[in-house]
């Protein structure tokens, strides 16, 4: 995601407003979300990314429950066992707009491990 649109998108936390205006302006173009579906699929890998380099959460596949309510395959488990999907976030905030920020998600996301979300 970051080498082929040369966005700085280091996987820090701080990174995330950046993710937050591209797709509030992909949402804003009228562009369809089938039609820019693979870039959304791509933010919500990056997004799930600084949550394994920062939170120490995990991929996962979601089984058919999980798949059922989050309305995707894969998703992260934080170290408290909690599970999430970085993907409908960004989903989430590409159909809704005024959805809470992946930044601010990151933030405040319950389950986290002990170390600091900016930790390296």
């Amino acid at each position: 995601m970051t080498s082929r649109n040369r966005l700085p998108l280091d996987y820090s936390v701080k990174s995330l407003p950046i993710v937050d205006f591209v797709v509030e302006g992909l949402r804003k173009s009228g562009r369809s979300r089938a039609d820019v579906e693979p870039t959304l699929f791509g933010f919500g890998t990056y997004v799930g990314e600084v949550l394994v380099r920062r939170a120490g959460a995990v991929w996962i596949d979601f089984h058919a429950d999980q798949r059922a309510y989050f309305g995707q395959g894969i998703g992260m488990r934080m170290p408290d066992g909690r599970v999430w999907s970085p993907l409908g976030r960004v989903v989430n905030r590409f159909e809704g707009g005024g959805v809470e920020s992946l930044e601010r998600f990151c933030l405040t996301l319950p389950g986290r491990g002990r170390r600091s979300v900016e930790a390296d």
